[in-house]
């Protein structure tokens, strides 16, 4: 029997090894969420805010490059939940992109696992939900994605991480702004800018009221850190800066720029950005770290600003005085767009991968189609406020749209999406864009709006090529960054202009095109592209329906109950798993 034992146990270790060697390369991380309502205030008004593990903001999620996230959520609100992860390119996988026209919410008391990799990918994310304005109540939180140890990062290593989240804020909950746009109305001025879930501290005694809890980031002198800054509000720009301090940028959303100092950075909603901060003064003080809003009337939005505190270890005393002023062009806008500009991608330095960034000459590759999005101001459409992208108000989905292509469900959206503006009527409807496996494509997102408009890509990365004043031409391609200019996910529209980007459309799926402003992304300023492989007949493009998917609408009746039990089910095709199974078996034949 010992000798049995022993040889099964030889065996089982074996494949366990084999096991580790295969999937090594291929680590995968676990995590637990739960999603519910908790009290705080930010403002100093008790509130109801969405709490991720009971925390608010959410935990880091903090992972190197090429791992699988293997992420449970249970939700304990009272309606449906998605959670999504912009900037995330989710390779083969917009199945697990968490918005509606890829996923079937969550119901309520029910539980989720997402599982993807972030293949390829370093820098500075946020994840959140991404239903009926939620966001606007919380549920946000860090995702940070670190480069493999035989990556080297284009500067010093920082000697600390600091994660600040940045947004504008409503007293009211996100159930009463959302009544409020139902009924046709515009959200107005927010409350006031909150620093990671609080309030700002008191630096004016009469725009500032007393018993506010603030934030406070504790430095060494001498010392350097990364600081990562993420803009999770509802619709406002906001203005950062650190009081005496230079912010030298290093990363936006996944790919390192060329490194540039500035006094303050404009970040638009939904943008991530991380600068090496070296804490290099005397330390008299503490030091004022400030998110004002931008692009506003200043003398009747001063009560909107965020303000937290930069303590130095050695510091004689408290942060007074003045706070440092944000940019003086309230009449010349093109101190900001000159700005975005100048933002350029470091060329020289590798990503996630070995070879360089700078090796994509996209600027040779030629474009096989033009779509220009234009936005103009909420009209009523149907008696509804809506808003639109050339003309079109998106209709939230039924039956997720890649779920009703792999069943055959027919009507569940229209690949009729105008590639320009048309002479019509705006309309309601789920028309989205077909676009072409591996096509190259230029998109101009017009803004005729009254206010900055922040657009989002899921599934993608883009080259911010151009940005003007005006309509956009044709000769306007004329201005175009053809050689650095920098790839992310998130770029702003200023009110009266145009944003241009190239997009390589490399990633089979259906993926989330749309406003990162909460209050025009909920009135249905958003569409999706349809990317498929034709050719495409063993998954080696796009992954098959997950084992654990949803259904929902026109599916709804293949959808099983869920049980109790299966809270604490992950659903994994997860190899370390498999591996310490392996491993605990054989542990067993060997010490029998």
């Amino acid at each position: 029997m010992a000798v049995l034992g022993t040889t099964a146990a030889f065996w089982l270790i074996h494949i366990a090894i084999l096991f580790s060697l295969s999937f090594a390369a291929d680590p995968f991380a676990f995590f637990d969420f739960e999603v519910s309502y908790t009290t705080a205030s930010p403002l100093g008004v008790p509130q109801q805010v969405i709490a991720v593990n009971n925390k608010f903001p959410g935990p880091v999620i903090n992972v190197t490059t090429n791992y699988n996230v293997v992420l449970n959520v249970r939700n304990k609100l009272d309606e449906d939940l998605l959670i999504t992860w912009p900037g995330i390119q989710m390779r083969r996988s917009s199945w697990q992109d968490g918005v509606l026209g890829t996923n079937c919410p969550i119901p309520s008391k029910w539980n989720w696992t997402y599982q993807f990799q972030v293949k390829d990918q370093i820098g500075s994310f946020f994840y959140y939900p991404s239903l009926n304005l939620q966001r606007a109540a919380g549920g946000f939180g860090p995702f940070i994605v670190t480069n493999r140890d035989i990556i080297p990062i284009p500067f010093a290593m920082p000697d600390g991480d600091i994660v600040l989240m940045i947004g504008d804020w409503y007293t009211q909950n996100h159930t009463a702004l959302r009544e409020a746009l139902d009924n046709g109305k515009q959200l107005g001025m927010p409350d006031g800018v909150i620093i990671n879930g609080k309030g700002p501290y008191r630096y004016n005694n009469t725009l500032v009221p007393d018993g506010i809890d603030y934030e406070t980031i504790n430095v060494d002198p001498g010392k350097t850190y990364r600081v990562r800054v993420h803009n999770v509000g509802v619709s406002t720009c906001l203005n950062f800066r650190i009081q005496s301090h230079n912010l030298l940028l290093a990363e936006t959303e996944g790919y390192y720029t060329s490194q540039q100092n500035y006094t303050s950075m404009d970040i638009h909603v939904g943008q991530s950005f991380s600068f090496l901060v070296t804490m290099d003064q005397n330390a008299s003080s503490d030091y004022y770290i400030v998110a004002s809003a931008r692009f506003v009337n200043q003398t009747v939005w001063q009560r909107v600003t965020g303000v937290a505190i930069l303590h130095y270890s050695n510091s004689k005393g408290k942060a007074s005085g003045p706070l440092p002023d944000p940019p003086n062009d309230v009449y010349d806008s093109s101190y900001a767009l000159n700005q975005a500009m100048s933002i350029r991608q470091n060329v020289t330095a590798s990503g996630a991968r070995p070879n360089p960034q700078g090796s994509f000459h996209y600027g040779q590759i030629n474009v096989t189609d033009t779509y220009i999005l234009r936005s103009v101001p909420p009209v009523t459409i149907e008696g509804k406020l809506r808003a639109t992208y050339n003309g079109i108000s998106f209709v939230k989905p039924e039956t997720p749209f890649r779920l009703a292509d792999a069943f055959n469900v027919k009507g569940a959206y229209k690949l009729d999406f105008p590639s320009q503006p048309l002479d019509r009527p705006p309309k309601m409807d789920r028309s989205i864009i077909n676009a072409t496996y591996k096509g190259f494509i230029e998109i101009i997102l017009q803004n005729n709006d009254t206010v900055a408009q922040s657009f989002h890509l899921d599934g993608y990365s883009f080259f911010v090529v151009g940005m003007g004043s005006g309509n956009w031409t044709e000769n306007s391609r004329g201005s175009y960054n053809r050689w650095d200019a920098i790839s992310r996910s998130t770029v702003q529209v200023f009110a009266g202009g145009w944003t241009a980007v190239l997009v390589s459309l490399d990633n089979v799926g259906i993926w989330n095109l749309r406003s990162e402003n909460l209050d025009r992304w909920y009135l249905g300023q958003e569409t999706y592209m349809r990317i498929v492989n034709p050719e495409d007949a063993g998954n080696k493009t796009e992954l098959p329906v997950p084992d654990n998917v949803l259904y929902c609408g026109a599916l709804a009746k293949f959808q099983k109950p869920q049980k109790a039990s299966s809270a604490t089910t992950i659903h994994v095709g997860s190899k370390a798993y498999l591996t310490l199974l392996v491993v605990f078996f054989a542990m067993i034949y060997i010490l029998c």
